[in-house]
């Protein structure tokens, strides 16, 4: 699995993600070995479009 960080990350202090065959999750970038966190598609678009408008 592909593991991705945001573009914007400047610091490691943030999140990554990866898609695999359904949906996608998300780990913290400072504790990879924790909990990943599931979204289905339609969650995981509605953070991303939400992320975009600057919130």
């Amino acid at each position: 699995m592909i593991w991705k960080t945001s573009t914007y990350t400047d610091s490691g202090s943030c999140v990554e993600w990866a898609r695999p065959a359904a949906g996608v999750l998300v780990r913290d970038t400072k504790a990879r070995e924790r909990a990943r966190v599931p979204f289905g598609p339609a969650a995981w678009q509605g953070f991303v479009d939400w992320a975009k408008q600057g919130q």
